[in-house]
């Protein structure tokens, strides 16, 4: 199984404060086993690393981590082999212990997939630099000067399973944006991520940076991941990637400033205007071409008024999608597509696979109202030949991510010219939808006057 953070995963309480020698312990009411001072030491000792390594990075300039990008693209290429032996450890491991396809296709890297990582360096490489950009900035009436600028965050922590491309992904946005950062992969992708931190080091230090840019907990387990939760101070933001235990767990324990990204109960709503070979086309691409991934679609609204409801759900069928339907849906298909009676759970979940709910509407307002229910607030779509239909859904509809007539797997990093992303957010707070460059980066202010006081 995918070793992953649980509810009830063990969240440690400083050792200087526990007053149990030798341990961090936590609180009797939890009962969780306690953590060694050695690993909380360890740990802290990374992020302090990081910390150093940060400053190094903020006053970086382009070229040199554009080189650093470039040289990283160049040895993962040179190392594939390497890569590809651990991955097939991993991946063996994880069939050995029942692990999802669903979450096995996330864990597998093969040579286009990697040829795609080196891509994506190479594209973030071509990518503005963010440090420094001035936000905004003015003269006042007495002559101050301001700047507002994008600056780094500093030590950029991440959470995530079974996702070994996201080693790379944010490593990359990391370094472009001026950070350090500290990686917990978990065990699913223990191999595959020790080869790929490795490989990441070499090429920063291969350009003159400290490999200490890039440093990776797994080593340490659960009890690393839950000290790097409350290495606050030392860390600046933490990241959680994955399902939604892995994320609550830590928006619910970490003491570090989280910025949450949140899984993907993905919706398309077809209106009566839509057209059938559209429909079709989006359809298969948002739920065939990777179902493991979170802009996948796993609620279909088809308006009752719309008649291509057969066409598509014959398309899904036959590409092995199973249908979930509520009655009416399922009496419009009886005799021509096979379908499973859906519950109030279909509504609610991500399937992550080849699964799909389908229900149908009456409305464009009983579609949102639908989705105002059940959405994670990650991507929602509209196929319509309607202006006033998609400006109301837009209007109306309150997520990270909102699609006319295009399918939901463009919410992606790369695809938005982002070069790649760190996760996709779907919180109101900094950051929201796709987080690139300057989503890992913070302002200052910059203040310059020719010696004037305040009166």
């Amino acid at each position: 199984m995918t070793e992953a953070l649980t509810p009830n995963s063990p969240v440690i309480s400083d050792a200087r404060e526990s007053g149990a020698p030798g341990f961090a312990t936590e609180s009797s009411v939890a009962g969780n086993p306690p953590v060694s001072d050695d690993v909380q030491d360890a740990v802290f000792a990374i992020a302090d690393r990081a910390r150093l390594a940060s400053r190094s990075l903020a006053s970086a300039n382009r070229a040199l981590k554009d080189r650093a990008l470039n040289a990283i693209a160049e040895a993962l290429g040179n190392n594939r082999d390497r890569i590809l032996a651990a991955n097939a450890e991993d991946l063996a491991a994880g069939r050995a212990n029942g692990t999802s396809t669903a979450l096995l296709d996330r864990l597998t890297l093969d040579t286009k997939r990697i040829e795609g990582l080196s891509a994506a360096l190479e594209n973030l490489a071509g990518l503005p630099d963010p440090v420094g950009n001035v936000v905004r900035g003015q003269t006042l009436p007495n002559g101050l000067r301001l700047r507002q600028v994008n600056v780094p965050l500093g030590v950029v922590a991440a959470i995530y399973e079974a996702r070994p491309n996201v080693t790379v992904d944010i490593a990359g946005l990391a370094l472009k944006s001026g950070n350090a950062v500290i990686l917990r992969g978990g065990s699913a992708a223990a191999k595959t991520n020790e080869a790929l931190v490795d490989i990441l080091r070499e090429a920063l230090e291969s350009v003159g940076l400290p490999a200490d840019a890039v440093q990776t907990v797994d080593q340490y387990g659960r009890e690393g991941a839950n000290v790097l939760m409350r290495a606050r101070g030392r860390v600046d933001v933490l990241i959680p990637r994955g399902g939604r235990d892995l994320i609550q767990t830590v928006v619910n324990n970490s003491s570090v400033p989280v910025i949450e990204t949140g899984e993907g109960n993905v919706h398309i709503f077809i209106d009566e205007s839509a057209d059938e070979h559209m429909a079709v086309e989006i359809l298969l691409n948002a739920k065939t071409q990777r179902p493991s991934v979170c802009n996948t679609v796993e609620t279909l609204l088809v308006h009752s008024g719309s008649t291509v409801l057969p066409a598509v759900a014959s398309a899904l069928a036959a590409a092995g999608v199973t249908l979930h339907t509520d009655g009416r849906v399922a009496a419009a298909l009886e005799g021509k597509v096979d379908t499973v009676p859906a519950t109030e759970l279909d509504w609610a979940t991500e399937y992550m696979d080849l699964d799909l709910a389908i229900a149908m509407v009456d409305s464009l307002d009983e579609a949102v109202q639908h989705i105002r229910t059940w959405s994670t607030g990650h991507t929602e779509a509209i196929l319509t030949n309607s202006l006033t239909n998609a400006e109301r859904f837009i209007a109306d509809v309150d997520s990270a991510a909102v699609i006319v007539n295009a399918s939901t797997r463009f919410t992606d990093g790369g695809e938005l010219g982002l070069g790649a992303e760190v996760g996709i957010s779907t919180q109101k707070l900094h950051a929201r939808g796709p987080m690139g460059l300057s989503e890992l980066t913070t302002t200052k202010w910059v203040v310059q006057g020719e010696g004037q006081v305040r009166v």
